[in-house]
């Protein structure tokens, strides 16, 4: 026994899936309205493979039961399955079951349709669909689906752009969340920021590097690269050159439970670390948090010339190499076994009774968390060197703008004067107006 598809008598033969506007050919092949367009444009057919043209469509009328859900002849009402023997009639494009035919046209040989009573011949009647011929609408035969050719709905196309078009089935707690997603969604934009080439970063003497940016040899060497002829140079990073004109101290108050401690930032030694902790103070990122850990001689946690020898030093604390974020530690004693390990980026220069009064303070001897709390308030920022570097950067390249402003005038100038200079001079009107009578 042979297994395969059969193409229903609800759909037509170019999507499988069912008509709405039914037409069909000489031989019976089903087709709707709507795709007869694409059909003319691709040239095909489905079973067999030959040119279509729209004078051999021929319009069928299907008639459906009171409930119109189901098509049925219109003269016996048995409901069309896909075991049912269904013809047209060529003249008028009504559709019967052949059974009606068979018993009121054929036998009677009176052949007028059933229901118009308009008169037509035995080979006007087209079997669109025979349970005892099933090769004929054996899907796996179709011309189209032999060679993989399909039909574009452009409705269908734009409607797979939405995501929500490949989710069979949603829940309502689903389509809820996806609909507030919807509302915010940003991720084509931000995917289209990302294909953005990024803009040249502007160079000026500030900021210009002594080597380039290597696009002249990268795009020589690469095919993905775009070419470049004219070797720039590359632009040296913003905190870079911030730090070059960071020369003086930091200083800072913070305001604790047991007192104030001044401190003094090294931001002309350490400037990133300085920085950090001068704009997390700026922020008020401090400003009530607790001291979590106070070991007695040792410390309380919160450049290879820079040590851990002293008292009240401040350094940052880390899990590890590159892991510097917001917490440090204020050291009681001398721990230089911590050199090269944490960061030193200031000292305690003011408030030791304070720094005192934390010491004493009794900790849990397995958890060195403090019994009693010790809280930041506040924090002061008394002295923010880093505003004073950019503001001198700004002053400097307002100062070399004016200067090359200057420059161009000059520029303009000089040119013009040698314009001036260039042209030849006039001695009389008239023919021989350049040459000089003194030189005659």
């Amino acid at each position: 026994m042979i297994i395969f598809d059969t193409c229903a008598v609800t759909c037509f033969s170019l999507s499988l899936q069912p008509f709405e506007y039914p037409v069909c050919t000489e031989e019976g092949v089903v087709f709707d309205l709507a795709s007869t367009v694409v059909q003319f444009e691709k040239q095909i057919c489905s079973f067999p493979p030959q040119k279509l043209e729209a004078k051999s469509l021929i319009k069928l009328n299907l008639a459906k039961n009171n409930d119109g859900k189901y098509y049925h002849c219109p003269v016996l009402y048995n409901v069309f399955t896909n075991n049912s023997h269904i013809v047209a009639n060529k003249v008028t494009g009504n559709v019967f079951s052949y059974e009606a035919v068979e018993q009121l046209n054929i036998k009677t040989k009176s052949f007028k349709d059933l229901l118009t009573d308009e008169p037509f011949t035995r080979k006007d009647i087209i079997t669109l669909q025979d349970p005892t011929n099933l090769d004929k609408f054996n899907v796996s035969n179709f011309f189209h689906v032999k060679n993989d050719l399909k039909v574009l709905d452009p409705d269908e196309e734009k409607a797979k752009q939405d995501p929500a078009y490949h989710l069979k089935t949603t829940n309502l707690e689903t389509r809820e969340t996806l609909a507030e997603l919807y509302k915010e969604y940003k991720g084509d934009e931000l995917l289209a920021s990302t294909m953005k080439e990024p803009q040249a970063k502007k160079t000026d003497k500030l900021n210009a590097a002594h080597y380039s940016t290597g696009r002249v040899s990268a795009s020589f060497t690469s095919t993905a690269m775009t070419p470049a002829t004219t070797h720039e140079a590359d632009a040296i990073a913003d905190d870079t050159v911030r730090y070059q004109y960071v020369k003086k101290k930091g200083y800072v108050r913070l305001h604790t439970n047991k007192g104030d401690l001044n401190l003094e930032l090294h931001c002309d030694k350490v400037p990133k670390a300085g920085e950090n902790f001068v704009r997390l103070c700026k922020k008020g990122y401090y400003d009530g948090t607790i001291f979590h850990r106070s070991i007695r001689n040792f410390m309380d946690e919160f450049r290879p010339n820079l040590s851990h020898t002293g008292r009240g030093i401040l350094s940052m604390a880390n899990s590890g190499p590159n892991t510097n974020k917001s917490q440090f530690f204020i050291t009681f004693r001398s721990c230089t076994y911590l050199d090269r390990k944490h960061s030193v980026f200031g000292r305690v220069v003011g408030g030791f009774e304070t720094l005192t009064a934390m010491e004493n303070v009794e900790s849990d001897a397995k958890t060195d968390k403090p019994k009693s709390e010790i809280k930041i308030i506040s924090t002061t920022v008394f002295v923010d060197p880093y505003e004073e570097a950019d503001a001198q950067i700004a002053a400097e390249r307002e100062k070399e703008l004016q200067k090359q402003e200057e420059e161009k005038q000059q520029a303009n100038i000089a040119l013009k004067k040698a314009k001036e200079e260039q042209a030849p001079k006039t001695f009389k009107a008239g023919v021989g107006k350049y040459i000089n009578p003194a030189t005659m």
